[in-house]
């Protein structure tokens, strides 16, 4: 489920258990999966979309999410657990802020992975903004983007685009799952009030 604030900016993804109003005990209850943030637009430019996406990190050894994944009752989701940035004005204008550092939990394990849209090129020919999908995106859409992490921003981690006319193609890996980036590229979708 990808549940999404009224502006378009925040979306929680959740994976498939119940509400808490339905579930029998809370090991039944859904959990959020994944949380993405677009930044809002104050200036009113056009431009490419600016996205933050947070996951649960994944143990590489047993492939099970660090720490706990809050239910949807928690005050403490993903997105809440990040750590604490930039005021809202500043995080909605700075350009070229650096971005802030994962967030740690006890003996310095990362329990999120963050992720950022890889800032596309101006190409002058084009007059348009590019990424290099590498062929697998073959139409310029404000929806398509490529994921990075702060850790790595060279490899994607992540990449969404448009192939034809309500087409479109998703590439991910490893630490994503499949519902985590689906949920990911659909909110892609949803209109961006504070964004466009």
């Amino acid at each position: 489920m990808v549940q999404s604030n009224f502006l378009g900016t925040e979306f929680t993804i959740y994976d498939r258990g119940m509400s808490g109003v339905t579930a029998l005990s809370p090991k039944d209850e859904r959990s959020e999966v994944a949380a993405v943030r677009y930044d809002v637009n104050m200036l009113g430019t056009k431009g490419p979309r600016r996205m933050t996406a947070i996951v649960p990190a994944i143990d590489a050894d047993s492939g099970r999410p660090v720490g706990h994944a809050p239910s949807i009752h928690a005050d403490n989701g993903i997105m809440d657990r990040q750590a604490p940035c930039r005021s809202a004005a500043m995080h909605c204008m700075a350009v070229s802020a650096v971005p802030p550092p994962l967030h740690k939990r006890g003996h310095g394990q990362q329990d999120t992975v963050v992720m950022r849209n890889k800032p596309p090129k101006w190409n002058e020919q084009l007059s348009a903004y590019c990424l290099n999908f590498r062929g697998r995106v073959t139409h310029a859409s404000v929806k398509n983007f490529q994921l990075v992490s702060d850790a790595d921003p060279e490899a994607v981690l992540l990449q969404f685009g448009k192939v034809g006319d309500d087409m479109f193609t998703m590439d991910y890996q490893w630490p994503l799952s499949a519902v985590q980036a689906f949920g990911i590229a659909l909110s892609s979708f949803d209109s961006k009030l504070a964004c466009e």
